[in-house]
């Protein structure tokens, strides 16, 4: 793929981001399996779809594809969220520690679900859902376990997408429902 400039790249990233939010807000995930409709499940939901891209565009990275557009969609990623803060009222002197909190969470988050997606295993996944997407709440998780198979699904789905597509600021995910 061709080189990006900075501002194209900067582009690409909140546009691969907007589509990934756009995914992660269906309905259905909050109408079907039970995430929380709350800023934490939302935040919840949004950081598992964004992972499982980064992780799609670092596989084209490491094959040689064009570099940064993974940091891209995480730069868009989070000022998405301080712009976010912002329009809720968040003073300006929280701001910096508030977006770094969810910087961290969202970064064990990923952390947390690489190894289960990197050995397609949805038993483990489905443990780090329920952690993470319930805080812990098994009974309140009755859906990890179909979460986690979507979650597989969309991966898989995302490993067939090609840094052409990537770099025309398309990406496609799984109909929640599908």
């Amino acid at each position: 793929m061709a080189f990006f400039g900075r501002a194209r790249l900067r582009r690409l990233g909140f546009e691969l981001y907007t589509a990934t939010v756009q995914a992660a807000r269906d309905p259905a995930y909050f109408t079907g399996l039970g995430v929380p409709d709350t800023l934490d499940g939302r935040f919840d939901l949004v950081g598992l779809f964004v992972a499982l891209l980064i992780r799609r565009l670092r596989a084209l990275e490491a094959a040689g594809a064009q570099a940064g557009l993974a940091q891209a969609v995480f730069d868009a990623m989070f000022a998405d969220m301080d712009f976010n803060l912002r329009e809720l009222g968040v003073s300006d002197m929280s701001i910096g520690r508030r977006v770094r909190a969810m910087w961290e969470a969202f970064h064990g988050r990923a952390l947390a679900y690489e190894g289960p997606l990197s050995a397609a295993d949805a038993t483990a996944l489905e443990a780090a859902l329920v952690r993470n997407v319930w805080r812990g709440d098994a009974a309140a998780a009755v859906h990890a376990g179909r979460l986690a198979r979507i979650a597989l699904a969309q991966d898989a789905h995302l490993a067939g997408q090609g840094a052409d597509m990537f770099g025309a600021g398309r990406v496609d995910f799984l109909r929640a429902g599908a």
